[in-house]
Parts: structure tokens; sequence; C-alpha cells
């Protein structure tokens, strides 16, 4: 019989290589990331139950230093909800005027932003907890 694998979500990070809360922001993905996928290996000196069954869905990590294309841009405003459009863009009051912003200065976009694609999910900020929480909650495959 045969079983098909699901396909690994897609996190991006929007990242600022200069901002601290976005360095916070993409240190902490890559170390999930590779905990994730990279579990300890039986023969290791000490005990590693939790490394060698981890709780968490691998996924595959983005990352990226360019502004969301405007077709990401509208599925980020959709995920966060048009009365939440300044989070992500800088005093944008909805949807098309944060499309406008976006396009007049690409610097409007506040980074970090971190986006799960498949389940529709967006923390603004660098928000550790909320991150965690996303990356926790991915549906088993």
């Amino acid at each position: 019989m045969f079983r098909f694998h699901k396909t690994k979500d897609v996190i991006s990070l929007f990242h600022n290589a200069k901002s601290p809360a976005s360095l916070r922001v993409h240190t902490l993905l890559k170390q999930i990331s590779a905990n994730a996928s990279e579990p300890a290996t039986e023969d290791q000196a000490s005990d590693h139950t939790p490394q060698t069954s981890p709780k968490r869905q691998e996924f595959d990590l983005e990352v990226t230093e360019a502004p969301p294309t405007p077709d990401q841009l509208k599925s980020i405003l959709e995920y966060v909800g048009a009365q939440k459009a300044s989070t992500i863009i800088k005093g944008a009051r909805d949807e098309a005027d944060a499309m406008k912003k976006l396009k007049e200065n690409s610097e409007n976009f506040q980074r970090p932003i971190t986006v799960d694609w498949s389940n529709g999910r967006v923390v603004a900020g660098a928000n550790e907890s909320e991150i965690l929480k996303m990356v926790q909650d991915l549906p088993e495959s």
C-alpha cells in the first residue's frame, strides 16, 4: 500500500540583517528547524530523549531580505486582517493603503515578519513565544 508523505510546511522570515530583533528571530527559527530535522543519535553519551523524539514538525525555512511581492503581501494581510495592516506596513490603514505604501518605499515593510504560508499564520515582530507557538502548532504529517 502506498503512503503519500505530506510535504513540509514552508515558513518564511522577512528579515533585516541590521535589526537585532530580526537577528534574534532568524537565530530562533534556525535552531528550531535544526532541532526538528536533526535529532540526536542513540549512541551519544547522555540522555537525548527530547531530541530523539522531537515534538515539532519539520519545516522548510526561507529567509529573505527582499520585501514581499504584491501577492505575498495580499496573503499576509489576509492572514493578519485588514485592521492590523499597520503592523505589517508602517502607517497603512487597509490593504489598498498597504500596497500603495510598499510601492512608494519598501522600507515601509516592518521586518521581521514570520509567515507560515501553509496554515495562514503571521507573527509580526520578534515575539518569540508567538513564533514558538506557530511552529509547535504545525500539523502532523
